[in-house]
């Protein structure tokens, strides 16, 4: 909104012309985003508290989340609005890609919060049945998918992290890999909002790191001297992706241990769909195992558990996500949060690191 009104005043005004960069415009989008979350979040927090909208709790999860229950939930409402607000402000609207990202992430968003809303009200932990839930992300991912394999000027094809000109063509197929990379990428971190801060962290270091490689993948020259696949368009994503860093920053201040607020599936399942959908339009899906580490290990470990325990009837982990196992040996909740924030950091300068090792 900013770019069309203020923009065009550059012919006579040169001071306006900053609004050209997408680099200027990516940083006030990544600020707004933060300062609606800092300004906004106590107000936030006081009516859900009001409203009595607080969290339920897994009574067979560690004892020390108990004092947990009641806590304002449905945070991730607050991180949409922001993200929403600075993308809206601060991006292109006449680019695609910015439209296509924020309705998925919308659209997850609401999946998420009648999933917190039916938790609420019945006063339990479950929400949404699984399957339910699984359909209408897999509804949402597949549209996103199928627009984007008929889209005229987007080539569906797979890059390969590593390899600077291996491609792979799936065909009709890729339908389906987009709409798994974003259900997969939702759910996971979904998983990982176990701890206070633990999910936010690694959403703002993924959110950071897809803004370079959305940044580089829009610039012709850049693409061409790092060698990955050119996209028209897509470095506006990095306004997107400067907005979910500045309201992850501004809304970890509140839900950083011990956490005042927090996020809910509204936040964790659209955060992941904003993610995922971002990897799939910068051509780096793939590049999501490396920087999104911390989101794939809380998966495998639900996975392993779960496939260990009805072949063996033992367990692999304490208690699964794997977050939720080191708890129990011992660690203090902080400890658990800060460590794996640190890996989170660490995995996503190795992915930054494959501009050059191609």
């Amino acid at each position: 909104m900013l770019y069309h009104l203020l923009y065009p005043l550059s012919e006579n005004y040169i001071i306006f012309n900053v609004f050209k960069y997408i680099t200027f415009r990516s940083i006030g989008g990544t600020l707004t985003a933060l300062l609606v979350c800092l300004f906004f979040g106590p107000w936030f927090i006081r009516v859900m508290s009001e409203k009595h909208i607080g969290q339920e709790i897994r009574y067979d999860g560690p004892s020390t989340h108990i004092k947990k229950k009641g806590i304002p939930t449905m945070g991730g409402s607050l991180i949409l609005v922001a993200v929403g607000l600075s993308t809206l402000l601060w991006a292109n609207l006449e680019n695609s890609y910015v439209w296509m990202c924020l309705i998925i992430t919308i659209g997850f968003g609401g999946i998420g919060f009648l999933d917190d809303y039916l938790k609420i009200k019945r006063a339990n932990s479950r929400g949404l049945r699984g399957w339910h839930k699984f359909l209408m992300q897999s509804i949402l991912a597949g549209i996103f998918g199928f627009v984007l394999y008929y889209k005229a000027d987007f080539d569906p094809v797979v890059s390969i992290p590593f390899f600077k000109k291996t491609i792979i063509n799936l065909g009709i197929l890729y339908i389906f890999f987009v709409a798994f990379v974003i259900v997969a990428a939702s759910n996971a971190v979904n998983l990982t909002d176990g701890l206070d801060g633990l999910a936010v962290g690694p959403i703002i270091t993924t959110a950071a790191t897809y803004f370079i490689f959305t940044y580089v993948a829009g610039h012709m020259k850049f693409s061409q001297y790092l060698q990955i696949q050119y996209i028209p368009g897509s470095g506006e994503l990095a306004v997107f992706c400067g907005a979910i860093a500045g309201a992850g920053l501004g809304f970890l201040w509140y839900n950083t241990y011990p956490a005042q607020v927090f996020m809910g599936d509204v936040g964790s399942l659209s955060l992941g769909a904003a993610i995922g959908s971002v990897a799939i339009l910068s051509k780096q899906e793939l590049l999501l195992v490396i920087v999104g580490g911390i989101f794939i290990l809380e998966t495998v470990s639900v996975i392993f558990q779960v496939l260990f325990y009805k072949w063996k009837k033992e367990r692999i982990f304490l208690m699964a996500p794997i977050h939720h196992h080191f708890e129990i040996k011992g660690w203090e909740e902080p400890k658990v949060t800060v460590r794996f924030w640190i890996v989170s950091i660490i995995l996503a300068l190795l992915a930054l690191s494959t501009l050059k090792l191609r």
